[in-house]
């Protein structure tokens, strides 16, 4: 199993940051994801492409503590993964985005794919992704509230 951890600074409140990350659905495309479907109130399916593996799974969120943390594992489909995203408060306006993900590279061609860190640079990549999506959309909300 390979981990990854990266972290960013966003210049939003921590309750934008962290609605914005619950609402699947208009996650950019620039971070891996091409379509990610609620099913229902603590599964998602998702489709993704990650350095050109493209995978489809569900999702079962484990874990919702609104504006503090996000987590979900993989049940089922092409992909053997775990994440959790947390958001702490640096300030009024400034909130540090934390992704940790878990996940089983699938073949010799992943395994020796993930040697040079495309995983890690996906990671990061999408977190600026991530960045960018936020400071450019304002401070709307409308996520997902609910503990889990």
């Amino acid at each position: 199993m390979a981990q990854v951890e990266e972290s960013i600074e966003v210049h939003v409140p921590v309750n934008t940051a962290h609605d914005r990350w619950t609402r699947f659905e208009s996650f950019p495309k620039p971070m891996g994801v091409e379509r990610i479907e609620q099913r229902t109130q603590t599964l998602t399916h998702r489709a993704t492409s990650v350095g050109g593996v493209e995978r489809e799974f569900d999702a079962q969120i484990t874990e919702r503590i609104p504006d503090e943390r996000f987590a979900r594992t993989a049940v089922g489909g092409e992909a053997e993964q775990a994440g959790v995203v947390t958001s702490h408060r640096l300030d009024g306006t400034r909130t540090e985005v934390v992704l940790q993900m878990d996940f089983d590279p699938d073949g010799p061609a992943e395994t020796v794919g993930d040697k040079p860190g495309l995983v890690r640079e996906q990671v990061t990549g999408d977190l600026e992704g991530f960045e960018h999506f936020l400071e450019t959309r304002g401070q709307e909300a409308g996520a997902r509230r609910g503990s889990v």
